[in-house]
């Protein structure tokens, strides 16, 4: 199994402050398609936008982790959102979103897809480490928190 620091991209860490859950998802749709990462932005919106319809991918703990698989999409990406302010994203534990690790990859690899949904929900768990995440000025700092992960 790939570490998931393999599939964090500095180019895909943004820091945002979206009035919305939808704005948020947007803005890093967005950034993934500009970074050439995602070549049908408005598909994999409506598939992100259809996930959260079946429950939210608000986990609790101040992180949301929105994801959709496509077939056109090749591999793996994780776009990292830092919230300036949280916003309501109908989480389990009720509580704004601040940290948002979007995943987009292709339909056909659910071992993996399911690999990197375990990994993330592990690592941030830790409250030191997100912690560090929300307090983070750079992108640098962000690629730094996950170098071992």
């Amino acid at each position: 199994m790939k570490k998931i620091y393999n599939y964090i991209k500095e180019e895909l860490i943004g820091f945002f402050d979206p009035k919305s859950r939808d704005e948020a998802i947007a803005d890093m749709v967005e950034m993934a398609h500009a970074q050439f990462f995602l070549q049908d932005q408005e598909q994999f919106l409506k598939a992100i936008f259809e996930r959260e319809k079946i429950v939210s991918t608000g986990i609790g703990l101040g992180v949301a982790i929105p994801h959709a698989k496509l077939t056109h999409v090749d591999d793996f990406f994780i776009v990292i959102g830092c919230l300036k302010n949280g916003v309501e994203w109908n989480a389990m534990d009720g509580q704004p979103v601040r940290i948002v690790f979007l995943i987009g990859g292709p339909d056909d690899k659910q071992t993996e897809y399911l690999q990197i949904l375990s990994g993330l929900t592990v690592a941030i768990k830790d409250d030191a480490r997100r912690k560090k995440i929300l307090n983070a000025q750079s992108r640098a700092e962000i690629m730094d928190v996950f170098k071992n992960l």
